[in-house]
């Protein structure tokens, strides 16, 4: 029982290391060809956003707005996937291999 539980308190402190180190994480993605990039921290708080000059201009105003969109939608799901990967990498040998356990629900 006392293995028990010293091995979920490590859990708690690896897990705990890997939240806080989260935010250190990016992913860059884009739209229209690489014309729109948004950059996503594993905070999930948009960082940059980069827009090709050739789209600043009033009559692309619409398609300025959609690829906006697209590419932070994009790197919403990416970073996503790279959380996983990170509580995946910190929580190796430690946490049993549970199928369908998703790491992202443990944010």
């Amino acid at each position: 029982m006392m293995s028990m539980l010293g091995k979920i308190k490590d859990v708690q402190a690896k897990l705990k290391q890997v939240r806080e180190n989260l935010v250190q994480i990016t992913v860059t993605s884009e739209a229209g060809g690489g014309m729109v990039k948004a950059t996503i921290n594993g905070d999930r708080q948009l960082v940059k956003l980069e827009i090709d000059n050739d789209l600043v201009k009033p009559e692309d105003k619409e398609m300025l707005q959609d690829l906006v969109v697209a590419a932070i939608n994009k790197g919403m799901k990416d970073i996503d996937e790279k959380i996983k990967e990170e509580f995946k990498k910190g929580t190796e040998g430690i946490l049993p291999n549970i199928p369908g356990l998703d790491f992202g629900s443990m944010l």
